[in-house]
């Protein structure tokens, strides 16, 4: 697939745990063995290039996996490098779904990048659009709202990230720096009520998940299906 049909380029980082309900429902493994104490800088992940899903593509679902995590979120993208950890560097937002397999925190653990549960073929669907940062005065004012098949399953409030934007960013340049057309994701949280309280929404192969910022019409419309797997062909 063309790096043309996506309106980002650079490498795309997530951050675990920062939305106060995710945290919170993690809080109690914080201490045990081996962490012994709560993550005090943000623990970041790589979404990979094989992960990258075009605006309105199928996404792949393996055979053996009966459904995904729709993880919605904001992507913060940067300018210039994030040598002083200032907001003013980011140049525009997009719309990212960062699926995964359904798995718990502590299955996850704090610090192990969460490769086999993130980083499957498809499993980051990107928006169509790039929303310039001019637009927006605060990127953490804004809410999501994914639907499954024409229905609301959650609302984010991008409010409830423990890091808003400016932290985040300062927090990340003391251990690296992030480079001009990487990405940042804000953060995902989990659904406190309705059917899947206490985890992100469940999809499976043949929805339709659409995800949208109301009120902020240049991001667009990000819609991704999910689609059952080829089957891998065995070498003869």
């Amino acid at each position: 697939m063309s790096t043309s049909e996506f309106p980002i380029h650079g490498t795309v980082y997530g951050v675990l745990l920062n939305a106060h309900a995710e945290w919170q429902s993690a809080s109690t493994l914080m201490s045990e063995a081996p962490y012994k104490a709560p993550p005090a800088a943000p623990v970041l992940y790589v979404k990979t290039a094989n992960t990258w899903s075009a605006h309105d593509s199928a996404i792949p679902v393996p055979a053996d996996v009966p459904a995904v995590e729709v993880g919605a979120t904001l992507g913060v993208v940067l300018g210039l490098p994030n040598t002083h950890g200032e907001a003013s560097h980011v140049r525009g937002l997009v719309l990212l779904n960062d699926v995964s397999l359904p798995h718990s925190v502590q299955a996850q653990g704090f610090y192990r990048p969460p490769v086999k549960f993130k980083n499957l073929d498809g499993f980051l669907g990107v928006g169509p659009t790039l929303l310039p940062a001019a637009d927006v005065v605060d990127a953490n004012a804004l809410t999501l709202e994914v639907r499954i098949n024409g229905q609301l399953r959650q609302t984010v409030d991008l409010r409830q990230m423990r890091r808003p934007l400016a932290q985040l960013l300062a927090d990340v340049n003391d251990f690296m720096t992030l480079q001009a057309g990487d990405v940042l994701m804000l953060g995902l949280d989990i659904c406190t009520d309705g059917p899947d309280t206490g985890h992100r929404p469940h999809a499976r192969v043949g929805d339709v998940i659409e995800i949208q910022a109301p009120g902020h019409a240049g991001l667009g419309v990000m819609r991704h299906t999910l689609v059952a797997a080829p089957a891998l062909e065995m070498p003869v």
